[in-house]
């Protein structure tokens, strides 16, 4: 249904001329000219076609239909209230819904947020494991990770240097590249493949050949000795992205989960 257009303005000015009985005084209200409320008036009595003032000696008094109308008004503007409120009641609420790939929810996202959590108990997490750049709409989402080479259309923020590391079992293990969509030896000779990168640092530490994997992937690995590093962290155009619409990029809660998993 095609709503009307409502001159929200000029009804705003009415109702504090109304309350007021004084252009001079709804105007400080409003912080605007007593000139501009005046204007204001004029226009929402042409587009009515109704006086809703009378200027007397003693000053403004309501005409009648502006009497029968206040009521409504004043209710309809408390309903816009009610409706801004619950709106930002979900900034002040303590769920917060992350969508990330698995493999590196488990590396690294899942012990950032055990941190948080510890911190503040109040919280309430849900995780979704999301694969592919995820619908924000579609999922009711606060924050996703994604491995790109940028937020894309998305506030964001990069959690790393975009630096992929080759990966082998610790102790050697078969020669050859363990390959995943979208690594850098997509395609060569001799290569196990596998759905994601988190399958080749896997692969990779049951020794089934060497790997390239995002850095901030393979780090809890390299550093608890599951695997070695060969060589030195190389640029990549992909890195991992915290990223989020500007809606919820703009919420308390959401940046300061930002603030934590970037510290």
């Amino acid at each position: 249904m095609k709503r009307p257009h409502l001159p929200l303005n000029g009804l705003r000015v009415l109702d504090a001329a109304a309350r007021h009985l004084s252009f001079t005084r709804a105007a400080d209200e409003l912080a605007v000219t007593p000139a501009a409320v005046g204007q204001q008036i004029r226009a929402l009595e042409d587009m009515l076609g109704v006086v809703l003032f009378r200027r007397t000696p003693k000053g403004l008094e309501l005409t009648p239909e502006t009497e029968g109308a206040l009521d409504a008004l004043r209710g309809g503007f408390l309903m816009f209230e009610e409706a801004v409120q619950a709106m930002q009641a979900g900034q002040s609420s303590n769920a917060l819904a992350i969508a990330a790939p698995r493999d590196i929810s488990a590396a690294w996202l899942l012990p950032k947020l055990s941190a948080y959590a510890a911190e503040h108990e109040e919280l309430h997490f849900t995780l979704i494991g999301a694969d592919t750049p995820p619908d924000f709409t579609e999922a009711n989402l606060d924050l996703a990770v994604v491995l790109a080479d940028g937020p894309g259309e998305h506030e964001g923020v990069s959690l790393d240097r975009a630096e992929f590391v080759v990966v082998e079992a610790t102790a050697g293990g078969a020669e050859g590249w363990i390959c995943w969509p979208g690594c850098p030896e997509e395609g060569g000779t001799g290569c196990i493949s596998v759905a994601d990168a988190g399958l080749a640092l896997a692969a990779a530490i049951a020794g089934l050949g060497r790997a390239s994997v995002p850095l901030l992937l393979a780090q809890a690995a390299i550093d608890t000795g599951r695997v070695r590093q060969v060589g030195t962290p190389v640029e990549r155009e992909q890195g991992y992205w915290l990223i989020a619409p500007t809606p919820q990029w703009r919420q308390k809660k959401v940046k300061a989960l930002v603030a934590a998993l970037t510290a």
